[in-house]
């Protein structure tokens, strides 16, 4: 009996469940670069440059551990450029009694699966994705006994499921978040780690000329790729995160400073979201660093919080609500992205900062995502799918399962509170007192009305004015409000002038800002 396991792209680890009881004997592994999952979106370049180079050395090491791989590449005479037109190619080949592969993360990848035993006449499992920490099954019923779904319940239970920092039956530290400990701004004579950087080699090296020559439309730049593309170098740069960063992690975890890419971020979730990495092993080894005294609890507390907590509570949400929770749009927010957002050419200093590095790198870390560039595009009232739409194409570590619900649901509130409590926005008040940004920037963050007035203030009461109806009643608004109600008549008018041309400027095309 021959088996044919197809494996994607983002499932570059050989403990796969695909894989795991397979005999390599009469085990064919299929692997496939395909035209359709570079186009769906216009993806950084830096991104396909990394998970075709990874796939390419993932597949040699099967090879070397004794598996038969047939690899499709993108640029092969054949390629029908879709994941079902390699298998229809791939089943011509070997003739398979069955196909066996891994539950995609995309339900837009999941239909192709679910069509395949009655286009083919085969039998056709899909397994379960036992990478993930919590199942579909775990989080429906987890979800079932909810009154809300907020995050902090589910992480808590995952804690105690998988014993992690856990003293018996009680939180390590005495406390089960220590997140207010982690708002620091950073000190500017503080030496900051660097992540490692690894050479491109042959293979990478060959993909690079290859996106290059088909992707150079794309945005972004390959300037500099230095990402890690096998599992030893991402384990390489776990250990150096672990043994340089972890430790001031969680002081500085929301911090921004000009010129820094990475601070005290692990720069992992590529290899973990690809595969290279497994989010158990990360956790562990986060904890010990804890019980050896060599990380505090606040840095280790967060860092597991991200990965056992929010990764796993994204992946629930995004397959509990269904295929058309991204077409939410709760606000009826429907301008575009201003054209800088795929350039970096702003006055904006925090926005050149943070977009400038995102198409240098196609990587930013969470507070710049969240708090600079998504709430920007929020206060403006942009349309949440192509807020959506540019995350999933500039970030190397965007998928639909994660970056859907961190845009959609926690960044632009188009759920309308489903997976947050209370929209994130703030003025430039917030993102001056995390950073140095605003010290760089042409516009005074103390200023809401008049020329140099930082636009991030207007906009942000008028962003409350404009919703009222709908977030008036927010218990977590409730200071904002009454903020703004003690604002004499003439300020606020002025206040949603002032927005209000910056909005005018924005429709008209203008080079805003």
């Amino acid at each position: 009996m021959t088996t044919l396991a197809f494996v994607l792209g983002d499932q570059l680890s050989p403990t796969l469940s695909s894989l795991t009881d397979a005999d390599p004997a009469d085990t064919v592994v299929l692997m496939a670069e395909v035209a359709d999952e570079t186009g769906y979106v216009r993806h950084h370049q830096a991104k396909i440059a990394f998970l075709f180079s990874a796939m390419r050395h993932h597949a040699a090491a099967l090879g070397a551990a004794g598996w038969r791989v047939d690899y499709v590449r993108l640029e092969d005479a054949d390629n029908s450029g879709s994941f079902t037109g390699e298998l229809a190619r791939a089943i011509e080949r070997h003739a398979p009694d069955r196909i066996v592969v891994t539950e995609s993360g995309e339900w837009r990848v999941a239909a192709m699966l679910d069509s395949w035993s009655t286009r083919f006449g085969l039998p056709v499992e899909i397994r379960g994705d036992d990478r993930f920490l919590a199942s579909h099954a775990d989080f429906g019923e987890w979800a079932g006994r909810q009154r809300g779904l907020t995050m902090e319940w589910f992480y808590r239970e995952q804690r105690a499921r998988y014993g992690l920092l856990m003293d018996g039956a009680k939180p390590a530290g005495g406390r089960w978040n220590f997140d207010k400990e982690n708002r620091k701004p950073v000190a500017g004579d503080l030496l900051m780690p660097r992540p490692l950087s690894f050479a491109p080699d042959e293979i990478t090296l060959e993909v690079l000329d290859l996106v290059r020559r088909r992707f150079g439309n794309h945005p972004g730049s390959l300037d500099g790729f230095d990402w890690a593309v096998t599992a030893a170098d991402a384990q390489r740069q776990a250990e150096a995160f672990f043994a340089h960063a972890l430790p001031r992690f969680g002081d500085y975890e929301d911090a921004m400073v000009t010129g820094e890419r990475h601070l005290w971020h692990s720069i992992l979730s590529p290899y973990l979201n690809a595969g290279l990495l497994l989010p158990l092993d990360l956790c562990r080894r986060a904890e010990a660093e804890y019980r050896a005294g060599r990380a505090p609890i606040n840095s280790v507390e967060g860092y597991v919080r991200q990965i056992l907590g929010w990764r796993e509570y994204m992946r629930g949400i995004y397959w509990r609500e269904g295929p058309d929770y991204t077409k939410r749009n709760f606000l009826g927010h429907t301008r575009p992205l201003p054209g800088w957002y795929w350039t970096g050419e702003t006055d904006l200093h925090c926005q050149r900062e943070a977009i400038g590095q995102t198409l240098a790198t196609a990587h930013a870390h969470h507070i710049q995502r969240l708090m600079v560039t998504g709430n920007f595009a929020l206060l403006i009232g942009a349309d949440p799918m192509q807020v959506q739409q540019w995350y999933l194409e500039v970030y190397i570590d965007a998928y639909e399962w994660v970056e859907a619900p961190n845009t959609l649901g926690m960044s632009q509130f188009g759920d309308g509170g489903l997976l947050s409590t209370k929209p994130y926005i703030s003025s430039g008040a917030y993102i001056d007192r995390m950073s140095d940004y605003c010290r760089h920037c042409r516009y005074d963050v103390k200023q809401r009305v008049g020329p140099d007035a930082c636009p991030f203030n207007a906009l942000y009461w008028d962003f409350l004015a404009r919703h009222e109806d709908k977030l008036r009643g927010n218990g977590r608004l409730r200071g904002p409000y009454r903020t703004w109600d003690r604002f004499a008549p003439e300020t606020q008018g002025e206040v949603r002038a002032q927005a209000a041309g910056y909005l005018a400027t924005l429709d008209a095309g203008g080079a805003v800002y």
